[in-house]
């Protein structure tokens, strides 16, 4: 049986994954901080990482030396991360992603179509709501949905984001994608993709009504990745689009 190693197995998404890893037949194990992860990667087929990005370097590392896959579904994570998941990428399969939700993948593909078709006239807002105990804004979701529209426009994200507006800060820049945060209960993830012109308006939605969404997406991202050439891949080549 094929064993899904999970980092923070006892945290919120831990313990979901865990369910989800046995909904799909696979088998898993975990650690929690503190925990063996170089016996983990050694025990492992495959390790799944929604811990937390301080945690990432150590976890990369145990994947290379046991010449393990990864899924990594942390958010917040910094350009450094990233350096250090591309470097990882040249000897294992990796797969990094703001959110392995199935539904999250298809509509960031969506979201790269319509941005490719409606010209800068049409204002892009990206709206997200998540539980009180989120502690990173824009979520990771919202700013991979900004980076479709981003690409669809062919744009750099990083020079044309809008984000934290607060008192008088002038009319909304032409061509920008804008970011909203908003914070409260026990909201697992809820995101708006707004397209607005003069007189008409589309919103492209997805609502998460738990996190078992994302683990499912997680382990069948988990169980594609296994048996792949070291890279970095995505959610979208999950799905084959």
């Amino acid at each position: 049986m094929t064993s899904i190693g999970i980092v923070g197995s006892q945290g919120r998404m831990g313990v979901v994954l865990a369910a989800a890893a046995a909904e799909a037949g696979a088998g898993h194990c975990g650690i929690d901080k503190g925990g063996d992860i170089a016996g983990l990667a050694a025990r492992a087929a495959v390790l799944v990482d929604f811990s937390a990005p301080a945690a990432l370097e150590a976890t990369l590392d145990a994947c290379v030396a046991a010449k393990k896959p990864i899924v990594i579904g942390t958010t917040g994570l910094e350009e450094r991360h990233h350096w250090l998941i591309d470097d990882a990428g040249r000897d294992i399969a990796v797969l990094q992603t703001g959110n392995t939700s199935l539904g999250v993948t298809l509509l960031a593909h969506l979201v790269k179509e319509a941005a490719s078709r409606l010209d800068a006239d049409w204002d892009i807002e990206i709206v997200e709501m998540h539980h009180r105990m989120k502690v990173d804004a824009p979520s990771g979701t919202a700013l991979l949905l900004g980076q479709a529209a981003a690409e669809g426009r062919d744009i750099d994200l990083a020079r044309c984001s809008e984000r934290g507006r607060d008192g008088v800060t002038g009319a909304r820049g032409h061509g920008k994608i804008g970011f909203a945060s908003v914070r409260g209960g026990t909201v697992a993830g809820d995101h708006d993709v707004v397209f607005a012109d003069n007189e008409e308006m589309i919103t492209l939605s997805h609502r998460a009504e738990n996190r078992m969404i994302f683990a499912r997406g997680a382990v069948k991202a988990a169980l594609w990745l296994i048996h792949r050439k070291p890279g970095r891949y995505t959610m979208p080549q999950v799905l084959g689009l």
